[in-house]
């Protein structure tokens, strides 16, 4: 998601490059002189996170995620916005999404959702119609039949922390992802400043009494830019992370347009790269008040959850009944034995957030807390569909509905524990192809972010 929707956080800061230059401390200093030791709340520090992701499981992941099982994803860009009248869209060409024509997809990958080899397929539809209807009572009528599917269908649902786009909508269609990459779009303006002030004032848990302006130039008016985050302070930790996952993931978006920046363009050239000046309108300390280094410090946060989800979904994925099915049975395996090997690495790191420190007060209390947290989520991503550029849309759909997908791992560690000793037909656990393909490349993008980061750290020291 490339687009400048993140300019309401950073919109209205922008003093000469000169000026900046004449600061006594470095660039460099003041975009990343807070991101560096130990991360709140967590047992790991950012020196160990850039080692691990830059040198072992970025190139890993990278290759994997140029494989056709994970290059195609199925998302409807048509749905309406259901919280308000959306009729303004990006004017940009670069905000355009061109979709696959039928011809383009595997297959095997145009197949059910939940269809990951061929003949696990068959074996499941024909379990399912023995032992899930058949045996419980033969005497059911078709109705009490499809009210127990539909009960199955249902409890999916409730699992999920998304919203997800209906695959056999007419409007959903197949996207490259490697042929519509997450990129500066120039969408920006009031519609684009609205999608995350929805998000921030609306689904982070913020207090009411607690008040930010949809125009971030009126916010930047004021003496101390940091008195906005003075009340996570009295938060309870569960909250806190929740804000810095949404934070963390806000601040990837950020890095992604600022790496990826529209340099040149006119009738015989097309340039994109790194932004310097549009990096600090960001990140630097002293352009954002404070806040610049703390976004970034959360997408390390965020770095941790997801990463910690890889690693504890790996027996999902280690059921011999699993493929990365796309009709192309050597293509498969090999593609399989590189996922295995992604996850292992993953599952190898020393320094995994602990998610046994959320959730462990009183059980009435800690369950409550865990259904806002899935309602809360699912907002966010409906919210997606209220975004005016498609491509934007395209990457915020994609990237929510990863990290959800990583919120219910680590929600189902016993459902996923008990799968290698499991033969029911029909487990507690189960990943869609759309939540596969979402998980990795969501992670994909962090993963980009983090190792991005050392290239800004080595332009930044060269600005004076």
């Amino acid at each position: 998601m490339e687009y400048t929707v993140t300019v309401f956080l950073f919109l209205g800061i922008l003093p000469l490059l000169n000026s900046m230059n004449s600061s006594s401390s470095s660039a460099a200093h003041r975009c990343f002189c807070q991101v560096t030791g130990h991360l709140d709340d967590c047992t790991c520090d950012v020196e160990s996170i850039d080692a691990f992701n830059n040198m072992e499981l970025f190139p890993k992941l990278q290759k994997l995620l140029e494989s056709d099982y994970f290059r195609f994803y199925k998302v409807n860009l048509n749905k309406p916005c259901p919280f308000w009248e959306e009729n303004s869209h990006c004017g940009s060409r670069y905000c355009a999404v061109n979709p696959c024509k039928a011809n383009e997809v595997p297959e095997g990958i145009k197949s059910s959702s939940f269809k990951y080899s061929e003949e696990a397929s068959n074996e499941l539809q024909e379990c399912e119609k023995a032992e899930k209807l058949g045996s419980v009572d033969s005497s059911l009528s078709e109705e009490t039949r499809r009210a127990l599917l539909d009960w199955n269908r249902h409890d999916d649902v409730e699992d999920r922390f998304c919203v997800v786009d209906d695959e056999e909508s007419p409007d959903s269609q197949y996207v490259d992802l490697l042929l519509n990459p997450e990129r500066f779009t120039g969408y920006k303006g009031t519609e684009a400043w609205q999608i995350w002030n929805s998000i921030y004032e609306e689904n982070c848990f913020k207090p009411n009494t607690v008040k930010r302006p949809l125009n971030p130039m009126e916010r930047y008016r004021e003496k101390d830019g940091r008195s906005f985050y003075r009340w996570l302070e009295g938060q309870c930790v569960e909250k806190r992370a929740f804000f810095r996952l949404v934070s963390g993931l806000h601040a990837s978006i950020s890095v992604h347009l600022s790496a990826r920046y529209l340099l040149d363009d006119n009738w015989f050239e097309r340039k994109w790269g790194h932004n310097i000046s549009e990096f600090q309108q960001r990140f630097d300390e002293e352009l954002t008040k404070g806040e610049g280094p703390k976004r970034l410090r959360n997408l390390y946060f965020l770095y941790l959850i997801e990463l910690r989800a890889l690693s504890k979904v790996l027996p999902f994925f280690k059921l011999p009944s699993f493929q990365l099915y796309t009709g192309q049975p050597s293509q498969d395996q090999r593609n399989k034995e590189l996922l295995l090997e992604v996850l292992h690495v993953a599952k190898s790191f020393p320094l995994h957030f602990d998610e046994a420190s959320l959730f462990t007060g009183n059980l009435q209390e800690a369950a409550k807390l865990k259904e806002d947290f899935k309602l809360t989520f699912r907002n966010i991503s409906r919210i997606m569909d209220c975004v005016g550029c498609f491509k934007c849309r395209l990457w915020g759909k994609l990237q929510t509905q990863g990290l959800g997908t990583a919120l219910k791992i680590l929600f189902s560690e016993r459902q996923i524990e008990a799968l290698p000793k499991s033969r029911s037909p029909n487990p507690t656990f189960q990943l869609t192809r759309q939540e596969i393909v979402a998980l990795f490349n969501a992670f994909g993008r962090i993963s980009t972010s983090i190792r991005e980061l050392e290239n800004f750290r080595s332009l930044l020291s060269k600005v004076h």
